[in-house]
């Protein structure tokens, strides 16, 4: 049977009616006229006059999801008929019962005293609990062991990144597009950071060139890397001897190593005896206190709105962790840390991460299996995280780019993140359909498996209305507030 791609093709397309420039396309300029996105390098300014409504207040710019649900509310989106729409934008898994997972926590208890703020750095016994699950996992037979000192809770991943980020001088921070849309800001506000782009591509199955990191290191002066691992959006993942190789690098460049392992547990085994397996750079580190190495996780089982998590490092590290989070968020719940406690303990957590491991893939299987049936196959499948990278370049335009394949897939009530967020540019100066992330959308196969369906029968629709009706009624009248 012909694919819809290949179908495509016989279509009659004048090239004179396609966009070659965001100028010229009206989901890029929706995008473009969002506070915070225009572009800070074109003129000799500081800001942008237009959004200085404020005096002195300059908008960030907003992380893909928040974009991407602001435009969706535009287009009838609220949360009282999210049943009726697709969300395969969502950045976190289900939270439901899954097959061989323990039941969902539905209420806690907690002494008075747990009423108090807790300390910066955490519940001590959190952070022992955190300290003794990685030796267990990570650091069996080493000299070097993680103790309470290596550990700081922070509410949120984004909340201990931003408490890194403010203790990072003013070094030149190296980065690899496309990576977590966060980083974007992050980079961004904090001003002294000088980041250095590095683009990872398809051809190499978006892998992290540990060869020419080196070279960057040497002849760029770079002193800090940052990264995702397992990656988010591609869901490729450095290990094993790689792995090792990026820690021994750090180690003998006296460069600072920022790796967010926070998609670690949603590893695909390919083999049964590899469920329940796990991945961090932690097992290749030789000093803990030494290692100029920084790792952030959290309560990966499926429990994303406790918003506990930790960076593991260095003693003087967590220091500086907690000061920097004393003026930045002041810590995590205190209540829900002491509930976290049972919640690291290894029996528990390997039943959990063994359970969350068949589900996820079953999940990514479903969804590349159905998208290679609608003539979309995923050229880099992922082997971990629940994201999907999908290529939009074989489409014909003006779908072959995520931001109007995004406002397309709105019309059908399914929210996806066009790729250009996972293109780290903080300063908003390239044009958008130069980024090497222009032809990318990110799926996510967080969704229970029903709502994952509504978002791909959403795609088929888009796609047979090209099938039916030609290209015409496409790329324009898309809703710019909410009706």
């Amino acid at each position: 049977m012909t694919s819809l791609v290949e179908r495509f093709k016989n279509l009659v397309y004048h090239a004179a009616t396609e966009a070659k420039h965001e100028s010229e396309s009206e989901a890029h300029q929706i995008f473009r006229d969002t506070a915070g996105h225009k572009s800070r390098g074109l003129l000799p300014q500081t800001i942008n006059p237009d959004e200085e409504t404020v005096p002195g207040i300059e908008h960030p710019g907003s992380t893909g999801v928040i974009y991407c649900s602001d435009r969706a509310i535009a287009n009838g989106f609220s949360y009282t008929n999210a049943h009726e729409w697709a969300n395969l934008g969502q950045g976190a898994p289900e939270v439901g019962d899954i097959p061989g997972a323990g039941p969902r926590p539905t209420n806690i208890q907690f002494p008075v005293d747990a009423n108090e703020y807790a300390p910066t750095t955490g519940v001590r016994e959190l952070r022992e609990a955190v300290a003794k699950l990685y030796n267990h996992e990570h650091r069996q037979g080493k000299a070097s062991q993680y103790t309470y000192e290596n550990v700081c809770i922070v509410p949120g991943g984004r909340a201990g990144l931003s408490r890194v980020a403010a203790v990072i001088g003013s070094v030149y921070t190296s980065y690899q597009i496309p990576d977590y849309t966060a980083y974007d800001q992050m980079l961004g506000a904090f001003k002294k950071l000088v980041p250095v782009p590095t683009a990872l591509e398809a051809e190499n199955k978006y892998r992290l060139d540990i060869g020419q990191l080196a070279k960057d290191i040497h002849k760029q002066g770079l002193q800090v890397v940052l990264a995702s691992n397992p990656r988010n959006p591609t869901g490729q993942v450095v290990r094993g001897k790689e792995l090792k190789e990026l820690v021994d690098l750090s180690r003998d460049t006296s460069t600072t190593l920022i790796l967010d392992e926070f998609y670690s547990w949603y590893i695909f085994p390919e083999h049964e005896s590899e469920f329940g397996n796990t991945v961090s750079s932690a097992e290749y580190i030789e000093d803990v206190n030494t290692a100029s190495f920084v790792v952030l996780l959290g309560l990966n089982w499926r429990l994303p709105g406790w918003r506990i998590c930790w960076v593991v490092g260095p003693k003087n590290l967590i220091s500086a962790l907690s000061q920097s989070g004393s003026f930045l968020d002041g810590g995590a719940s205190h209540p829900l840390q002491l509930a976290a406690i049972p919640l690291l303990e290894p029996n528990y957590v390997a039943t959990e991460r063994i359970a969350l491991q068949r589900h996820f893939k079953a999940k990514r299987d479903h969804v590349l299996s159905r998208l290679a049936k609608l003539g979309l196959p995923v050229a880099v499948p992922p082997e971990a995280t629940f994201y999907i990278w999908l290529d939009l370049e074989g489409l014909p335009a003006p779908l072959n780019n995520g931001l109007t394949f995004f406002e397309e897939l709105l019309k059908e009530k399914c929210i996806a993140v066009p790729g250009i967020f996972f293109d780290i540019n903080p300063a908003h100066r390239r044009n958008l359909f130069s980024s090497p992330c222009h032809h990318f959308i990110r799926i996510s196969c967080g969704p229970p498996l029903d709502n994952l369906d509504m978002g791909l029968d959403a795609i088929a629709r888009v796609l047979e209305r090209v099938d039916k009706e030609g290209l015409s009624g496409f790329g324009h009248g898309y809703e710019t507030s909410a009706t």
